[in-house]
């Protein structure tokens, strides 16, 4: 770089791309060389060299470091600052905890308890419908009338002014049966994100193995960059693909005609690609010998990456939508079903359970039936804990729990908070933390977040809005209308406050709780023998205790917390020296309901003896 004429910079063209650049600059020490710019948002060769056609000057990329730079500084001051505050007046208080926050982590940690909160906080509600089975000339068929109400008293009154009783044979008449053509265009190329959301949801892969492993496809020159948040591909991409189709279609063993060879704005757009396109496979056709060498997660996602790839140029999925409206004595019932017509870009992937489901009978207007008619009786589902591929999708879509509109806007238009190439990281640093547990995807919030939760809650650092007021400056230092200086002032003044507020909020705080769950999260003292093998000693682990003759092949254990209430060394005596515990209060069930049970063992494991009421 010292002895070169001149320096082209053909980094990323977008302000971490800058940054890189820049860092470098520094790091080597270069100063006052010419600097050109290849600005670019396509890897193929063609499009490269008219790149360096039209070398562009480099005083954008100068602002965009200074706008990355600033964002870093500002980070680390938040975090430095903010980790440490916490953690020395929470020990102040009893909690020998290291508490570590951040701009992105700490936000997605509170999204976490605000989930677990109203699931912990909901109250179901009964509630009952009318429905009926009805037997036409062609075969059976269900419906459910337009009614819902909170007391059963209610809908029997409707059946009883209809004169309609319970389970009780009674003739009906089809009223009116509407028929749709629908259509269901095929997907959209993958980002990062809808990879990662979708592998998750697929094969419960966490975002960061999936990440992983599309950057091993990539090192294998079999898919393009995987950090990309783009959907979109340019005409270069789409002309190698449309060229390569009949050697994808020989790969994936799947033969269709392809709906059309021009392309279409829904995946090929020029103007919505920056820095990097989706992620589709490159001109490296493998062989089949090639695909048998890549581990089955590898296989897994690169088939995936095809398939969606092949989509673009498949027919879209045609079915026909069917509604059946049954009339039994002015009672009205719906029913709706679909027939599958032209199955398109779908039998590219396996056929789903729910699209195996009895088509609907043969049915005509004013047709009799036969009618069956019950009410059933629900009950309302408290919101589900988020898995690890919806923290994702969480991150990205946070500007809608934002109120103020700008913000919000804001917060959409950079996609939320962290990037396609972070949330995965950010997700395995809050699990790293101790903030979060995932087990069988299923994300809860540890002792230990719940207590981060509670000392940030009502500050910035609980909210997506501080990425929205950082996005919102740093843009205008991108775009020269804002200053580094001015920016990391007002940092310092929102850290002055914060360490300013901080005691006070947290002596204000009711801790009790959380310091019970805070004392030691191991300890190696034996608490009892082990009541399995009789040898070891049960000792207590992060989250359950266990025998210390685990490597001798007991492995009897005992969770810290059973139906969300915390068990204590002494109930673990009790089970372990008289086979159960006295009557415990304060176990919730998966609705959230509250009950009292004994612990006791059976065939070598805990379980509930419900009290007799």
């Amino acid at each position: 770089m010292k002895a070169a004429d001149c320096l082209i910079n053909a980094c990323d063209v977008d302000r971490e791309g800058s940054n890189i650049f820049y860092s470098i600059l520094r790091q080597a020490k270069i100063k006052n060389k010419p600097i050109q710019r290849l600005w670019i948002n396509s890897l193929e060769v063609d499009e490269i060299r008219k790149g360096f056609q039209k070398l562009q000057n480099n005083d954008k990329d100068l602002r965009m470091f200074k706008e990355a730079e600033t964002r870093q500084i500002s980070d680390w001051l938040v975090g430095m600052n903010a980790s440490r505050l916490y953690t020395l007046l929470l020990k102040q208080v009893g909690l020998n905890e290291v508490i570590s926050v951040g701009r992105v982590q700490s936000p997605t940690v509170y999204m976490i308890y605000e989930r677990m909160r109203e699931i912990e906080q909901f109250e179901p509600k009964p509630f009952f419908e009318i429905e009926g089975t009805f037997e036409a000339t062609k075969g059976s068929y269900k419906g459910k009338a337009k009614v819902k109400e909170a007391k059963r008293v209610e809908v029997e009154k409707i059946l009883e002014r209809a004169q309609i009783r319970e389970n009780e044979a009674i003739d009906g008449h089809i009223q009116k049966v509407t028929k749709k053509m629908k259509r269901q265009l095929p997907p959209k190329l993958h980002s990062l994100s809808t990879l990662q959301q979708k592998a998750n949801r697929l094969w419960k892969y966490s975002p960061k193995l999936v990440l992983e492993t599309v950057q091993k496809l990539y090192e294998k020159k079999l898919v393009s960059y995987p950090r990309s948040d783009c959907q979109f591909i340019t005409q270069a991409e789409f002309d190698y693909l449309k060229q390569g189709l009949p050697k994808f279609q020989q790969l994936m063993k799947v033969a269709f005609e392809p709906k059309s060879l021009a392309p279409s704005k829904r995946y090929v757009d020029s103007s919505k690609v920056e820095e990097h396109y989706a992620i589709i496979p490159t001109k490296t056709v493998p062989t089949l010998a090639k695909v048998s060498k890549l581990s089955d997660v590898e296989k897994r996602i690169y088939v995936e990456v095809m398939r969606t790839t092949l989509a673009m140029f498949h027919n879209d999925y045609e079915y026909e939508e069917t509604t059946i409206e049954t009339n039994v004595r002015d009672v009205l019932f719906y029913t709706v079903g679909k027939v599958e017509k032209v199955r398109g870009f779908k039998s590219l992937w396996p056929t789903k359970k729910e699209e195996t489901d009895e088509t609907l009978p043969a049915v005509v207007k004013d047709e009799a039936v036969q009618a069956l008619i019950h009410i059933h009786e629900g009950e309302t589902k408290p919101p589900k804990p988020y898995t690890e591929g919806q923290l994702i999708q969480m991150m990205k879509t946070c500007g809608k729990l934002v109120e103020d509109e700008v913000e919000s806007d804001i917060l959409k238009e950079v996609e939320g908070i962290g990037t396609e190439a972070t949330r995965a990281g950010i997700i395995e640093t809050i699990k790293r933390h101790d903030y979060i547990e995932v087990r069988k995807n299923i994300v809860s919030l540890t002792e230990k977040g719940r207590i981060l939760c509670q000392v940030i809650e009502g500050s910035l650092l609980a909210s997506p809005v501080m990425t929205a007021k950082w996005e919102s400056y740093l843009r205008k230092i991108g775009e020269g209308n804002g200053t580094q200086e001015a920016f990391v002032r007002n940092i310092e003044k929102f850290l002055t406050h914060l360490i300013t507020i901080t005691p006070q909020m947290v002596q204000a705080i009711d801790l009790t709780a959380a310091k019970a769950a805070a004392v030691p999260v191991a300890s190696k003292e034996p608490i009892v023998t082990c009541p399995q093998c009789q040898e070891g000693s049960l000792i207590e682990h992060k989250s359950f205790y266990g025998c210390t003759n685990y490597q001798k092949g007991c492995k009897f254990t005992i969770s810290k917390v059973i139906a969300q209430k915390r068990i204590s060394p002494n109930q673990v005596k009790d089970i372990a020296t008289k086979g159960e515990t006295a009557l415990l209060k304060g176990f919730k069930s998966k609705k959230g309901n509250p009950f009292n049970a004994k612990l006791r063992i059976e065939n070598g494991k805990v379980t509930f003896e419900f009290a007799e009421n």
